[in-house]
């Protein structure tokens, strides 16, 4: 029986001598860490966002390397994909999106804060925050989620591996049981993809449904 205080195994811990073994693991990783995800959770999101664009509140996203193109990835999603064939008008900024931005602030601040100055300068209470972070720790993330948390803002968390500080911190936590950044980064995507599509789906006439595409 593994005990509590044993960190689950990183994924792979062996050699693999094809990729079709791999890929079977992988995927048995993935469908794992899916499984993983509270419900419950995913709901809240859903809802927090869904309030957030009726209200015409802003949703911040950030993240690093592969979870920043989720966080651009998802301002496509939301303000092109959200509003087709909806009356939806989501206001979304992708705070790792503004290169030239965050490159002064690394430069002449500190790359810790690259999220936190523009978050600062545009949150307002009752926007929202959605921070992907694989491993919870990244400290720019967690920067900017404390200063949203006493700012007002609602805070959502996309984590995996322990879900770090970031998993703590969040108002909802959408934490995947991953230990690999590839895992955790796919399940990060397609918990974009739900919500995005979902939010859309609600507020599409039935009767368009299995006419358009999604």
């Amino acid at each position: 029986m593994k005990q509590d205080n044993v960190a689950p195994e990183l994924f792979p811990a062996k050699p693999y001598e094809t990729i079709a073994d791999y890929f079977g693991d992988y995927v048995k990783g993935s469908r794992a860490a899916l499984q993983s995800l509270d419900l419950s959770q995913l709901a809240a999101a859903a809802d927090c966002l869904t309030t957030a664009i009726h209200q015409r509140r802003v949703i911040y996203a950030c993240g690093n390397g592969g979870s920043a193109a989720i966080a651009n990835h998802l301002l496509c999603d939301f303000v092109k994909g959200s509003q087709t064939n909806t009356p939806l008008l989501p206001k979304v900024i992708s705070l790792p999106a503004n290169l030239e931005l965050t490159l002064a602030v690394a430069n002449d601040v500190s790359f810790d804060d690259i999220f936190l100055y523009p978050l600062r300068t545009m949150a307002e209470k009752g926007d929202v925050l959605l921070c992907i972070s694989s491993s919870g720790n990244s400290e720019n993330v967690i920067r900017a989620m404390t200063w949203a948390k006493e700012a007002g803002v609602h805070t959502i968390a996309m984590t995996g591996f322990s879900g770090g500080k970031a998993r703590q911190l969040a108002d909802i936590s959408l934490h995947v049981e991953a230990q690999n950044y590839g895992i955790t980064e796919d399940c990060h995507h397609m918990i974009m993809h739900l919500l995005a599509q979902y939010i859309r789906l609600r507020h599409i006439d039935a009767a368009a449904l299995g006419k358009i595409k999604f």
